[in-house]
């Protein structure tokens, strides 16, 4: 009786470590994901605002050969 329970606590030890093991390998999965999702978005809404920043320009002059004022057009925008 004793060496059986001696067995299944070494069993029961073993599994516990590999467990814990992959929870570690898991944790650094999480982590590596949150990290290149709040990449993925800077780099989006970077993107979007760098897109406005060079279009904003020609906003301006398409706006003045129809006659409209370029700052209603940047209202509409905000």
């Amino acid at each position: 009786m004793d060496q059986d329970i001696k067995n299944l606590l070494e069993e029961n030890f073993k599994l516990t470590k590999d467990n814990h093991e992959m929870l570690l390998k898991l944790k650094k999965i999480q982590q590596w994901t949150l990290i290149s999702r709040i990449i993925y978005w800077f780099i989006i809404i970077g993107i979007a605002i760098g897109a406005f920043y060079f279009i904003k320009p020609f906003l301006s002059n398409l706006a003045s050969v129809y006659g409209i004022d370029s700052d209603s057009i940047m209202n509409i925008l905000k």
